[in-house]
């Protein structure tokens, strides 16, 4: 076992649902493995109050998450990352920075539940809350120490592939 801690950093567009969501969910179940992060293209400038309402009626942590930009991780104070998820299809393909240290990354599609409006909105969030939550799941479960930089991209690249994956997700170009 390894003291090691892993950098993870979770892009969307505009950091205000899902990205946040994967920032919460792999902090809470992979404490102290584990340190994650997120951060958006185009920021919203605010978390969506449903993604607060929604983690913090499951019992996660809410406090002190914001909506940020990907170039607060790109300058000489920013952690240095060892996984790089996108979340949203638009984010992954932007022309992402260049990570220092050449992170693993891949592409974790799934909707937007911000983007529905009215009574299905709640259940929206709990649902990209569970499909993240699968996908985090089963990364923290990875043993990590034993396999190699190809294998680990392969299964992340099949984590992103599960139930609950965008349609662009499930059919990259």
């Amino acid at each position: 076992m390894t003291d090691r801690i892993f950098n993870v950093l979770f892009l969307c567009t505009g950091n205000s649902a899902r990205s946040i969501i994967g920032e919460v969910l792999t902090n809470h179940h992979g404490a102290g493995r584990f340190r994650a992060y997120s951060a958006g293209s185009n920021p919203k400038g605010e978390v969506h109050p449903m993604a607060i309402e929604t983690l913090g009626s499951l019992g996660y942590d809410t406090a002190g998450l914001r909506s940020k930009s990907w170039g607060e991780f790109t300058g000489p104070d920013a952690p240095q990352f060892d996984f790089i998820f996108t979340v949203c299809d638009n984010a992954a393909g932007e022309a992402c920075p260049v990570w220092l240290g050449h992170p693993m990354t891949a592409h974790w599609g799934i909707e937007d539940p911000a983007a529905v409006e009215g009574d299905g909105q709640g259940q929206a969030f709990i649902n990209a809350i569970s499909y993240l939550h699968r996908r985090i799941e089963l990364f923290l479960s990875l043993k990590l120490s034993v396999l190699d930089g190809m294998a680990t991209e392969r299964k992340l690249k099949d984590i992103g592939q599960i139930e609950g994956a965008s349609l662009k997700a499930e059919n990259p170009q």
